[in-house]
Formats: structure tokens, sequence, C-alpha cells
């Protein structure tokens, strides 16, 4: 098999990492990775924080839904969608320049985001595990002050880095669904998603009765989820005010 196909086959998600820094070369290789991902209108509409401070990370671990681990990753990286270096630009050519609106957004979250993959892929490849932390969504307002963001600059995705331990490179990865339960040919084409898990999960339908109701308690209707959700509608409201 392709080396690079077999590594995002086997990649999975690494919350326990071995202790100590990462190699000062490794980490470059990670974020010129990232910096080679394809973006549109070569404009890299995103920029990188990598987070050093430790008191940072600490806070962090506690703001993004409480999970230790990320105090304790070697390398912390949050993906922010950046649209603050090109519009400042743009309003010094022309100050009736329009702001930025909720296109320009999600485009640049586009570029944040295949920043993010380009260097987790990048990390795989040199042995880094890697985990990605969609709670950075969450307290919109706390994070905008702790990372001190200015206006047009959103946190879109953190990723924890680390080398895994043996338990971690051991452990089995959760099954992802079949290329026929999600591919569509030319245009969207209903599935049996009750049906898809069942077979993927190797659950009875009482079996799963059981395990969907406290799934989506967990993720659906859970207080992180509704925060999430507020976090995100107050992003967008300082996008278009500019603040």
């Amino acid at each position: 098999m392709n080396e690079t196909i077999r590594l995002l086959n086997e990649r999975k998600s690494v919350r326990v990492y071995e202790p100590g820094p990462l190699p000062s070369e490794t980490k470059a290789a990670i974020l010129n990775a990232a910096l080679q991902a394809p973006t549109a209108g070569n404009m890299t509409l995103y920029t990188i924080l990598d987070i050093t401070d430790q008191a940072l990370k600490d806070r962090l671990s506690e703001t993004c839904d409480h999970q230790p681990f990320i105090a304790a990753a070697p390398l912390v990286l949050v993906f922010c969608a950046d649209y603050h270096r090109w519009f400042t630009l743009f309003e010094k050519d022309d100050p009736a320049t329009r702001r930025p609106g909720e296109g320009d957004l999600f485009l640049a979250m586009s570029d944040a985001l295949i920043a993010a993959q380009s260097a987790v892929v990048a990390g795989e490849a040199l042995g880094v595990g890697s985990c990605y932390i969609g709670d950075i969504l969450e307290n919109y307002e706390i994070h905008r002050d702790l990372l001190q963001l200015p206006a047009h600059v959103l946190p879109v995705a953190m990723v924890c880095f680390g080398v895994p331990t043996e338990e971690q490179k051991t452990r089995q990865k959760p099954p992802r669904f079949r290329v026929e339960d999600v591919v569509c040919e030319n245009g969207y084409a209903e599935r049996d998603l009750a049906a898809m898990l069942m077979e993927r999960q190797g659950r009875t339908p009482e079996e799963f009765a059981q395990w969907i109701t406290r799934f989506r308690n967990f993720k659906w209707d859970s207080d992180f989820s509704r925060e999430m959700t507020r976090s995100v509608r107050a992003m967008l409201e300082s996008w278009d005010q500019g603040k």
C-alpha cells in the first residue's frame, strides 16, 4: 500500500503523549507543511497560534470543555480564520472598501481547516499523534481575550500534537463508515443512518436504541453543544460588526 494512504487509513486521535517537547525540526516541519496547504487565491486566510505558555495551555484545557490532556500536550496549535491582515491592507488602499462578510469568513475557515489537516498528516508521517479540539469554538468571548484576537480573526480549530504512548499506538482505531455509505453519485441520496451505525458498531436494534439515546443526550442535547452554538453566533456577530 502507498505509504501516504496507509498513514491516512491508520491515523487516529491521540490524547496521551510521551513527556517532553517535540524536536525543533519536527515542529518546524509540521508548521511548514501547514503553510503548503491549498489556500483560496494564495491568500493564506488564517493565522496559526503556537501556544507555548503553560499557563495559557492550562487555561485552554479548562475553557475547552475541561480536557486535562490539552495542558500536557507538547505542541498546541490554534488555527484562526483571519481576514484582519487583508482587510487592513485593502482599507489602506481604499478607505471605502467593503468589510469582510460571511462568505469571506467561510472561505477563511476553509483555509484554516485545510492547513490544520495538512499539519495533522505531516505529524502522522513524523510519528507525531494529534487530536482536534472543536471545543475552541466554545466560550468565544473568553478565547478572544485569552488569545488577543483582533477584529475579523476567529478561532476555528485547535490541534494537540505529541508522540503517542505505546498504549496509544496499539489502541484500535474506531471504525469508519464504508465508502458506499457516504459517497453519492451526482446528487444527494438518502441513507439509513441507523442501519449504517448498527452495522459499523455491531449492535442489535435493542442495543442501538439504548445507545442512540445516550449519544444524543451526551452530544446533541449537551450544555457544551448549546454553548458552542451560542459562541458561533457571537463570532458571526462580531465578524459582521468588525469587533
